[in-house]
C-alpha cells in the first residue's frame, strides 16, 4: 500500500514537471528548430500534408541535416509539392529528384514516395482519407498505421523501400508516422501543430517515441520497457493519457524538450523533479 502511494506521489510530481515543460516548449519558437517548420511554409492543406509527410519521413539523424534536406527537397519540387506530385511529369519534371539523398533514404526511395503519394491523392482521396479510413476500421492509431502502410505499398516497388515506412504489426514504434499524425491531428491555442484532420481525435494519438522521449520517460519512471517498440509506445502513452485524457501527446514537447535541450546524459538529476 505504501509503495502504491509512493508511486502515485512520484507520478504526481512527474505530471507537474511535464505540465511545466509543456508550457515552456509548446510555443511557436519550437517551430524554428524542428522539422515541423517545413509544412509551416505552406498554406494549402494538401501542400501542408505532403510537405509534412516527406519531412517526417526523413526525420532521423541530426536535426539541422533533416531540415536542410527537407528544404532542399521542397525546392526540387518547385515549392509546390501537391502540384508537383499530381501534375508533374515523372519522366522530365521529376528528374531532379535523382540527386536527392538523406542518409539511407536515396533517390529511388524518394521517387517511389512521390509515386505512392500520387496514387494516394488520385485514387484514395489523399493522405487524410487513407489515415481516417484506417483509424475508423479499428478505432485506433494502430489500425490507421496498418491500413496506411498497406495502401502506401499497393503499387509496384523495390523491396528495400519498405524499411522507410514503419510496420506496427511487427512491433515498430513508428516514431516518424506518429509525429506526422501529431502534426496533422493535434490542435491547441499555440498553433504549433496544424489540427487539419478533424475525424481523428487528438485523445487517440500515440507518442512519437524516440531516443529523447524514451530516455526521459525511463528516467522519470513512466516507461519501464527497455526496447523502443510499439509496446513501449502503448505503455508510456497510457501514462500520459492518465495525465491528460483529452490531449496526452502534448507531453511529447515536454519529454523531447527535456531530453534534447536540457540534458547532457540519459539521467535526470533528482533536483529536476524534487
Amino acid at each position: 500500500m505504501a509503495d502504491n502511494k509512493q508511486m502515485m506521489n512520484q507520478f504526481s510530481e512527474v505530471k507537474f514537471l511535464l505540465d511545466q515543460r509543456v508550457i515552456q516548449y509548446n510555443h511557436t519558437d519550437f517551430i524554428d528548430t524542428d522539422p515541423i517548420q517545413i509544412p509551416h511554409r505552406f498554406g494549402r492543406k494538401e501542400d501542408i500534408e505532403i510537405a509534412g509527410f516527406l519531412a517526417a519521413a526523413i526525420a532521423w539523424g541530426q536535426r539541422k541535416s533533416i531540415i536542410n534536406n527537407a528544404n532542399r527537397l521542397m525546392v526540387m519540387m518547385d515549392n509546390s509539392p501537391y502540384e508537383f506530385i499530381l501534375e508533374g511529369n515523372p519522366a522530365s519534371d521529376w528528374q531532379y529528384i535523382q540527386h536527392f539523398v538523406h542518409r539511407t533514404f536515396n533517390a529511388v526511395d524518394c521517387l517511389f514516395f512521390l509515386s505512392s503519394l500520387r496514387n494516394i491523392y488520385v485514387n484514395h482521396g489523399g493522405l487524410e482519407s487513407v489515415f481516417i479510413e484506417g483509424f475508423h476500421s479499428g478505432k485506433s492509431i494502430f489500425s490507421a498505421l496498418t491500413h496506411f502502410r498497406k495502401i502506401f505499398f499497393e503499387i509496384p516497388h523495390e523491396q528495400h523501400v519498405r524499411k522507410h515506412i514503419s510496420d506496427v504489426t511487427a512491433n515498430s514504434s513508428a516514431k516518424r508516422l506518429n509525429m506526422f499524425l501529431r502534426w496533422m491531428v493535434r490542435e491547441d491555442e499555440n498553433r504549433v501543430d496544424f489540427g487539419l484532420w478533424k475525424d481523428i481525435p487528438k485523445s487517440a494519438l500515440m507518442l512519437p517515441l524516440d531516443v529523447h522521449t524514451s530516455n526521459v520517460g525511463r528516467a522519470l519512471g513512466i516507461l519501464q520497457r527497455k526496447q523502443n517498440d510499439w509496446k513501449a509506445v502503448e505503455e508510456i502513452t497510457s501514462v500520459l493519457r492518465s495525465f491528460d485524457p483529452e490531449d496526452p501527446i502534448k507531453y511529447d514537447y515536454a519529454l523531447f524538450g527535456i531530453g534534447a535541450f536540457e540534458l547532457k546524459s540519459n539521467r535526470i538529476a533528482n533536483n529536476l523533479i524534487y
